[in-house]
């Protein structure tokens, strides 16, 4: 018998669902779950061990018959996808709660007693970080939120504009909950700008209600989806800007979200957004996702999870303020 398999996203978290389409397709090729874990998975998603990913696409690659949709032979008329990295300086009191976090946790890091304490500790100063970067009520829980008091915000309001102006549509993607929350209010009491917002909270007919109506009516300029939840499976080619408010440090999710609006039908040049804090853990761990990008593409679930394994002096590094 001879068995394919056809899968639009071969890796949708990790990148053992290889394994599970070659178990099926040719299976025991790749050996047991466990030894491909510790042959691969593991050393390449952990430890981005280059030697194991050579390996990998060297035994996979005879199996595998990749198509990708910019290739004029899937489809001929796909337009263009020009992604822009917007530098965004923080406000002068979102710095100092950076430095901050960075003071405080750094110190609670140093004194952790053992690797699985650290690793939780080090993840929870980058989530901190990240919500000071997005906008410092995010982080502080308090007070109102402002375009200007986050200089990621106030970049926003410029590329919005713009939009609006050319009379076109964008998403919005955030990782957070409460983040996209604060950019409907800001949006809405700023600019005037009525937003709809799809999150986890919602149920399957109120998610379809949304995306229907920001398909099709010319009002509805701006669409705020949470990363989780809008992140896969949807159709939204009325945009053709998409802003990535905050990024995930993985391009295979970062894609995804993308193809939201970059995917067959669409009929305009999609112009993606990636919205950075200048002199902050955003720029370096962007800088180090390019130098390993092959490998950074090839899993979905892993997220930030490898920075855990920092020593302290690189950790410091990575996280302080400034050039």
């Amino acid at each position: 018998a001879v068995h394919i398999a056809m899968s639009g996203t071969p890796v949708e978290n990790r990148l053992t669902d290889y394994w599970s389409i070659f178990d099926f397709a040719q299976p025991g090729y790749l050996g047991t779950m466990r030894e491909f874990k510790e042959d691969y998975a593991t050393p390449i998603t952990r430890y981005r061990d280059p030697d194991a990913l050579r390996v990998f696409h060297s035994i996979t690659a005879p199996f595998i018959m990749r198509r990708l949709k910019t290739d004029p032979k899937v489809i001929s008329d796909l337009p263009d996808k020009i992604v822009h990295n917007q530098w965004a300086p923080l406000e002068q009191k979102q710095a100092s709660v950076y430095e901050n976090v960075v003071n405080v946790m750094l110190r609670e890091i140093n004194e952790a007693k053992d690797d699985i304490s650290r690793r939780g500790l080090v993840l929870k100063m980058l989530t901190a970080l990240k919500q000071v970067c997005n906008h410092p009520v995010q982080y502080l829980r308090k007070g109102k939120a402002t375009t200007e008091s986050s200089g990621k915000a106030a970049a926003l309001v410029p590329i919005l504009e713009g939009i609006v102006a050319q009379h076109e549509k964008c998403l919005i993607f955030t990782q957070y909950t409460e983040m996209g929350k604060l950019l409907q209010e800001m949006l809405q009491a700023e600019m005037g700008i009525e937003a709809t917002f799809l999150h986890g909270g919602l149920n399957p007919k109120q998610r379809e209600a949304l995306v229907t109506e920001f398909q099709t009516d010319p009002h509805r300029k701006v669409f705020i989806l949470s990363l989780k939840a809008g992140g896969t499976g949807l159709n939204l080619t009325a945009a053709n800007h998409v802003i990535h408010y905050d990024l995930w440090w993985n391009p295979a999710v970062e894609n995804q979200a993308t193809d939201r609006a970059f995917r067959i039908g669409q009929r305009k040049n999609v112009m993606v957004h990636r919205l950075i804090c200048k002199g902050t853990l955003e720029e370096r761990i962007d800088e180090m996702l390019n130098v390993k990008r092959e490998l950074a593409e090839l899993t979905v679930a892993q997220g930030e999870n490898w920075i855990g394994d920092l020593s302290n002096a690189d950790l410091r590094a990575l996280v302080k303020l400034g050039g």
